[in-house]
């Protein structure tokens, strides 16, 4: 049993490794000779195997009726190879970028599709995902969303994307597995808990504090809102209003305090997915608020800021921390 679980493991890797050398990785593939591959069905092998009969028993009996039945049906069948094969010949499939997305999310990958002529039933998948079935791929661009189920934070590839037809009869089953490299970082699943912050002083130590966060000011710009009769009209957008937006009035603020820090100081801890998990949540939370803060993850330093390239930055850092046993090597 294991020798055998042993030498399905080797063709295995033998398919991949040619696979990848007949089909590498590409963010756009047309699919042509090359990449199709054209296989009969049940339904198709039990065709060919009624074919043989009445051949045999036309020639037996010498029955001319019977053999021209047989070889009328051998031909339907030669022609679905020919039409399974047009069905996927010339389709044109690249990849779009994933959506962000946690561990424990089902991932969408936007796929687009596009072809010389129309094609049929295609069906499409990632390997052990559900199916996503098109009725009609049309000359006309084609955007759809294929799921990928997914447990891991950090680097994850959905593998090839399964592509397959069994139009026109479904006598021959025409497929191909293209790689479309769209690795995506999927973030740790965010985990509430009441992680504590801190901000350094002068010397460089670590000092629980809540600051962080804006109060009204005028260092930064913050915005634009509705003009309130009565205000001042030193704050009064002109140019906007000479653009014909109305009144509106600037705001601006300025930082509260020193900025926050989270902290993961230890990398080699039991309990380092579940703080991971509660660093993930802690940036969504801070995010959210508006607030400054910043990120250490043992030599990894991201300096204070906010906004929405700042959370991704940090949750993608949190993200690609080795696990465990990676990190214990």
């Amino acid at each position: 049993m294991g020798k055998s679980n042993t030498q399905q493991g080797r063709i295995r890797q033998w398919f991949s490794r040619w696979l990848a050398s007949r089909l590498p990785p590409a963010s756009k593939v047309t699919l042509a000779h090359k990449s199709v591959f054209i296989l009969p069905t049940s339904f198709g092998m039990l065709w060919l195997f009624l074919v043989l009969i009445l051949f045999l028993f036309g020639t037996n009996y010498q029955n001319n009726l019977v053999i021209a039945l047989s070889l009328l049906l051998l031909s339907v069948f030669n022609t679905c190879i020919i039409y399974s094969y047009r069905n996927l010949a010339g389709l044109t499939i690249s990849s779009k970028s994933c959506p962000q997305a946690y561990a424990g999310d089902t991932l969408v990958f936007p796929i687009h599709l596009s072809a010389k002529q129309t094609q049929f039933s295609v069906l499409i998948n990632y390997p052990q995902n559900q199916i996503k079935r098109l009725d009609r791929v049309t000359t006309q661009p084609t955007n759809t969303l294929i799921s990928f189920d997914n447990s891991y934070r950090g680097i994850v590839s959905p593998g090839r994307l399964k592509i397959e037809s069994r139009y026109p009869l479904g006598l021959c089953r025409a497929w191909s597995h293209v790689d479309l490299d769209n690795q995506h970082i999927v973030f740790a699943s965010p985990l509430d808990a009441k992680e504590q912050l801190t901000h350094f002083d002068n010397s460089h130590e670590y000092i629980a504090n809540d600051q962080g966060g804006h109060i009204p000011g005028v260092d930064e710009f913050k915005g634009l809102r509705q003009h309130i009769p009565g205000e001042s009209l030193k704050q009064v957008a002109w140019k906007q209003l000479a653009q014909g937006r109305g009144m509106l009035t600037k705001e601006f603020q300025q930082p509260q305090g020193q900025p926050q820090w989270l902290t993961l100081a230890d990398l080699t801890i039991n309990e380092l997915e579940t703080r991971l998990s509660q660093l993930t949540h802690s940036v969504d939370t801070l995010s959210e608020k508006g607030q400054v803060f910043g990120l250490v993850l043992g030599d990894n330093i991201i300096p204070p800021s906010e906004g929405e390239s700042h959370r991704i930055r940090c949750l993608q850092a949190i993200a690609l921390v080795p696990a465990k046993s990676e990190t214990q090597q």
